[in-house]
């Protein structure tokens, strides 16, 4: 059976669009069978990309496990100066990314597939992820420790997790990792921590 956080889907692809609006931005976003969220923006993505665009001017952004595009590209929009990478396994996601970043028209963007961060070789002052929890605690851990390598001094991590689905082993994580962690919001069971590498 495949899962969002596949390499390839099985499911009949059956492609569908959707909005998403923050702060008068609007993004047309094309959706697929077989990716996370399918139907609409997730409520964990949309308090992680508020909360980012309230505290940081990201000009190089990272995206892991981005899916259709959902946060990088918002993030993007607000901050047209960005160089965003982003990177996911799930190959039909990383291909609606792509057609996505090119209908809303963000410039300056890498898709490319990257199991975790595997494939990542350049370095950001921000990365940000909404984990793939059902993916498994291994999975989510080794996401929190390798962005620790790809952030430059003073770079910040930030995550979506919910705190029955793991949040205290991924914050306690974190602080291992960077020796800081930081709750940015909490909202409906749903918690933003920051890292940032020293």
């Amino acid at each position: 059976m495949s899962h969002y956080y596949s390499e390839e889907q099985q499911v009949e692809s059956n492609e569908s669009e959707i909005s998403f609006n923050l702060n008068d931005i609007a993004l047309k976003l094309m959706t697929d069978n077989g990716v996370f969220s399918k139907s609409g923006v997730d409520f964990g993505s949309k308090l992680l990309t508020e909360t980012l665009i309230k505290d940081a001017h990201p000009n190089r952004l990272l995206d892991v496990g981005c899916g259709y595009g959902t946060m990088g590209l918002m993030i993007a929009k607000h901050f047209p100066d960005c160089t965003l990478h982003m990177v996911d396994v799930n190959e039909r996601a990383l291909n609606l990314a792509q057609k996505n970043s090119v209908h809303n028209n963000v410039k300056d963007v890498h898709v490319y597939k990257s199991d975790g961060l595997n494939e990542v070789s350049e370095t950001f002052d921000c990365v940000i992820s909404n984990p793939p929890i059902r993916a498994g605690k291994e999975v989510v851990h080794r996401i929190l420790s390798d962005s620790h390598r790809v952030l430059n001094s003073q770079g910040a991590l930030y995550i979506v997790i919910q705190k029955k689905q793991g949040m205290s082993s991924a914050k306690k994580k974190m602080e291992e990792v960077f020796g800081n962690v930081t709750v940015l919001k909490k909202d409906k069971g749903y918690y933003i921590l920051k890292s940032v590498k020293d």
